[in-house]
């Protein structure tokens, strides 16, 4: 059973229970081949192969490689200013982050509308249900990516005429969008299939895991935001997150990649991979890219657009579970490879270290020996998602798939819901989420009794435990944001790696700090404003189409 009895009748509204264990129909066309083009509807809305096609252009919206959002945060440093980092921006006249996910919405809420149709030229209702929960779940993405950077927003649920009313109203609440949010994927959850039942041949495609997984995310940042920030019913979202996560780690669908390094590498791609359940799928191969994406191109690692910070170095873990500051394994570095002894093995998998397999160079493969400081200012050169093949031979391009949703992330919400919601977590609950983890990353277990012997703080460690997990995948400044710490964390000095003179040299132009580390970029050219920056600004051009649109406070 995909989810608990608890979940469906506490949190979902009555719904035809039937297609809870229903089976589907399956094509097995691929997400990224189809055409995207605009549909007619003049002869289309006929068969499932149609719903099917239709929801094609929906995945087209996933993001791709690179990833460019902890620039953002105090985890990755970009060599271009990045003007949320620095609180230097002002209200956009226009904006990709409002426009695209209302492109998403009108297409989604155009398949909802319209696929209905299908029925009456003989399609299965079971069919309709199916693809109208794609369109849901895309729906309810949408919206999500929008209430987290915008609060309120119009709300659009239908297909809309040039002339209807709906496009000048104002922002429906944080409550009203939350709520279209969970009523989509309860909805999707209950009508999607499982991953399972997709298979190899839909792979890709959406599945009630996933739209149990998006439940839990979403209830776990409006709930931790409600709390921090006071205001609405956190422990309702909490709720929610907790309990769509259990339903996924109850489901038996998924678990974790066995090699950490390897899940964001083309070994990771593909069905085998039980830990990822949503994709962004980029190709099969070198020869069969089917959407091109630069990870390892110059303008993006060997330039410096994302590089890891000492901030996110010292978090990583001593082996024995502690961190640096309290754990007798740890030694001050004398070279930069001392820097990743007896510690989490997931630094090693994120950042390159003096003598890991960097570039093909035929028939060898060369060593890493270390990063150009004019270019990789933090000195500590991002290994995730870096593949060495595509380095050496495709010009920088990559096949390989980014990691949207992943069970690793799915057992931390329900870690870090737990002890929300009750200020507690048993070491039962610790052993089947975190602790799997740290398994994984050769960590030793996180425990009560670890906390209370050492003083460490259990929601710190749980905290921790999240940032290292999903580091450079575009989580770090959405979760300073909802935990209300972004006006503590974000105005701080950027560090990058201790300045080892004998690896560097001396006529490297670095600032550097009285301890010797690398001064990338100070905190008086960082600021943020608490009245402000915890929403962006709506797009000038959109309020000028709509009167009753208002601008977010002190924008």
């Amino acid at each position: 059973m995909f989810l608990s009895n608890h979940y469906i009748f506490v949190h979902m509204k009555p719904l035809k229970l039937f297609l809870y264990s229903s089976a589907f129909f399956i094509c097995s066309c691929d997400v990224d081949r189809l055409p995207e083009t605009q549909i007619s509807d003049a002869l289309y809305w006929q068969t499932a192969a149609d719903l099917k096609a239709a929801s094609n252009y929906l995945y087209t919206f996933l993001p791709t490689l690179p990833i460019f959002d902890d620039a953002m945060s105090d985890d990755a440093f970009d060599r271009v200013i990045n003007e949320v980092s620095t609180g230097s921006r002002i209200a956009p006249v226009e904006s990709e982050d409002y426009n695209a996910p209302y492109r998403l919405i009108r297409a989604a809420n155009n398949i909802i509308d319209k696929t209905p149709r299908a029925i009456e030229n003989g399609v299965s209702e079971q069919d309709v249900q199916r693809y109208t929960a794609e369109a849901r779940f895309f729906r309810a993405w949408a919206y999500f990516e929008l209430l987290k950077k915008y609060g309120g927003v119009p709300l659009i649920l239908e297909v809309l005429t040039d002339d209807s009313p709906k496009l000048t109203e104002g922002a429906a609440s944080r409550e009203e969008v939350i709520k279209a949010i969970y009523d989509d994927l309860e909805f999707a959850a209950l009508n999607l299939p499982t991953p399972t039942q997709l298979g190899t041949a839909d792979y890709g495609r959406v599945s009630n895991t996933a739209a149990l997984s998006l439940i839990a995310r979403a209830g776990l940042f409006e709930g931790t935001r409600a709390k921090y920030h006071s205001y609405g019913n956190p422990t309702d979202h909490l709720t929610r997150a907790r309990e769509a996560a259990l339903a996924v780690m109850e489901s038996g669908e998924h678990s974790l990649f066995a090699n950490y390094f390897n899940l964001f590498q083309p070994a990771g791609d593909g069905r085998q991979n039980r830990e990822n359940i949503l994709v962004k799928q980029h190709g099969i191969s070198n020869s069969n890219i089917l959407v091109r994406h630069s990870t390892n191109l110059f303008a993006t690692l060997d330039q410096g657009r994302y590089s890891p910070t000492k901030a996110l170095v010292d978090a990583y873990l001593m082996t024995d579970g502690l961190p640096i500051a309290k754990s007798p394994l740890y030694q001050a570095p004398s070279t930069s490879v001392e820097v990743f002894a007896n510690r989490d093995s997931r630094l090693n998998a994120t950042v390159f270290k003096k003598g890991d397999p960097f570039i093909i160079t035929i028939p060898t493969v060369a060593q890493f020996n270390r990063p150009d400081l004019g270019m990789v200012r933090t000195g500590f050169y991002q290994r995730k998602f870096f593949n060495v093949a595509d380095y050496g031979g495709t010009g920088g391009s990559s096949f390989t798939d980014r990691n949207i949703i992943r069970f690793a992330e799915v057992l931390l919400i329900f870690a870090e819901a737990t002890f929300e919601l009750s200020g507690n977590i048993s070491d039962d609950d610790l052993n089947k989420s975190i602790n799997l983890l740290r398994a994984r990353a050769q960590v030793a277990p996180l425990t009560n009794a670890l906390v209370a012997a050492y003083s460490l703080d259990m929601l710190e460690e749980i905290r921790r435990e999240r940032r290292v997990e999903l580091a450079q995948e575009g989580f770090r400044y959405w979760d300073l944001i909802r935990w209300k710490t972004a006006e503590n964390e974000l105005p701080k000095d950027i560090l990058g790696t201790y300045f080892f003179a004998d690896e560097f040299g001396t006529d490297v132009d670095v600032n550097l700090t009285s301890d010797n580390y690398i001064l990338v970029q100070p905190a008086s050219v960082r600021s943020f404003n608490p009245q402000r920056d915890y929403l962006w600004p709506f797009p000038i051009t959109e309020l000028g189409l709509n009167p009753n649109l208002k601008q977010n406070p002190n924008w």
